[in-house]
């Protein structure tokens, strides 16, 4: 009987998992605005990138799969420039530590520093979590732990089509 159970339930599951129809953009959940500071001291809301999608990567030093992230990213930001800005948000609370880890590992997009409740309104619940906005904010895709270059070029290209 408990078998049984188990079973219909992870069937259950399985289908809940389907793939939900597309999102028009109005449907789209807006992500949460933010104003934070640069590692060199500039500060940089997310309305200010309005109009152009944006790549928002939720990362830590001390995270291993968020490390592995990295040389995904700076090809992305290499190849798109600012028409399409990555933003390494980092949950490191000690700049000096950020700073330190990026002498070993050059990041070729902006990185800020937040506090966990940013990635926490944007329901992110481990690290690295990466969402890809559309030009007005809304959240196109989100992935959590390492994103593959041919799910983010996809995911860039519905927030361009938007």
């Amino acid at each position: 009987m408990r078998g049984s159970v188990a079973v219909a339930l992870l069937i259950g599951v399985l289908l809940g998992c389907g793939a939900a129809e597309p999102e028009t953009p109005s449907e789209r959940r807006q992500a949460p605005n933010f104003i934070l500071t640069t590692l060199r001291g500039e500060t940089l809301s997310l309305g200010q990138l309005r109009g152009k999608p944006v790549v928002i990567d939720f990362w830590a030093t001390w995270c291993a799969p968020c490390v592995h992230q990295i040389p995904i990213l700076n090809d992305f930001q290499l190849d798109h420039g600012e028409d399409v800005p990555v933003l390494g948000i980092s949950l490191d609370q000690d700049a000096e530590v950020i700073r330190a880890f990026l002498e070993e590992h050059p990041i070729r997009y902006r990185v800020l520093q937040a506090k966990m409740a940013l990635p926490r309104s944007y329901g992110a619940i481990g690290f690295p979590t990466l969402y890809v906005l559309d030009g007005e904010g809304g959240i196109v895709f989100e992935h959590a732990g390492i994103v593959d270059r041919e799910e983010l070029d996809r995911a860039v290209a519905e927030a361009q089509g938007s």
